[in-house]
């Protein structure tokens, strides 16, 4: 389990078979590495994959074919591809973005990015909108002002369009200084995990409970309000 607070950025290679090599590329990654071990998570672009080798700047670890097919590691890019990391959360850690699983729903691709705002002295941008497409598959997760993953990152859902499947992220400076945001262009591919919670919730009110089969075999269209303070929601 992660939080969407990235610690630094790497470069990830394939290194034949189905063996990837992140390598840290930031001083703040380098923290990380003090103390990785064998065996660990570590969230790449919101993946977690399981460290099998240390190496001195970085790891290796194995992506499955399932993991190739939902996320970005499948998609052919060229160029250096900087990936975001995040080693999991330890107990009694701050909770600072969301619970981010590193189970990756699919992908989607950035839009547009704009500038919504700079400096009085018109200094550095303050702020940016991004704008993302998806699939139907992880739409159903998106809630204005609800939080999901952008290749591991936590950010809150600004805008959402569901006739088109497009969302709107507003994103602070820091967050798009020290994240692979910043390099992202459009057309560029994201890996997107929707929030855990809307996923309990869905299998709570659409998959049945055996016991108030009754109750909970009501159509999206016959929740209301008052069906789901009766659920405790």
């Amino acid at each position: 389990m992660f939080t969407g607070l990235i610690q630094g950025l790497g470069t990830i290679k394939p290194l034949g078979g189905d063996h990837w090599q992140v390598t840290c590329v930031t001083e703040s990654s380098d923290v990380m590495m003090q103390d990785l071990a064998i065996g660990d998570s570590v969230a790449v672009d919101g993946i977690c994959l399981t460290v099998e080798s240390v190496l001195k700047d970085g790891f290796v670890a194995t992506a499955s074919r399932e993991t190739l097919r939902r996320t970005t590691l499948g998609q052919e890019q060229t160029g250096q591809r900087y990936v975001n990391l995040e080693t999991s959360l330890r107990v009694g850690s701050k909770v600072g973005g969301h619970f981010v699983m590193g189970h990756v729903d699919g992908i989607g691709q950035m839009l547009s990015v704009e500038q919504t705002a700079r400096h009085a002295q018109g200094g550095a941008s303050t702020s940016w909108e991004m704008t993302f497409t998806t699939t139907s598959a992880i739409a159903r997760y998106i809630v204005p002002k609800g939080s999901i993953a952008v290749n591991g990152i936590s950010l809150t859902v600004a805008e959402y369009q569901p006739d088109t499947m497009q969302f709107k992220v507003a994103v602070i400076p820091l967050t798009y200084a020290e994240t692979n945001l910043r390099y992202l262009i459009s057309g560029s591919w994201v890996n997107l995990e929707g929030d855990i919670l809307g996923k309990y919730v869905e299998k709570f009110l659409y998959s049945g409970n055996k016991e108030q089969e009754t109750d909970l075999d009501a159509t999206p269209d016959e929740i209301t309000l008052g069906f789901l303070a009766e659920h405790g929601y």
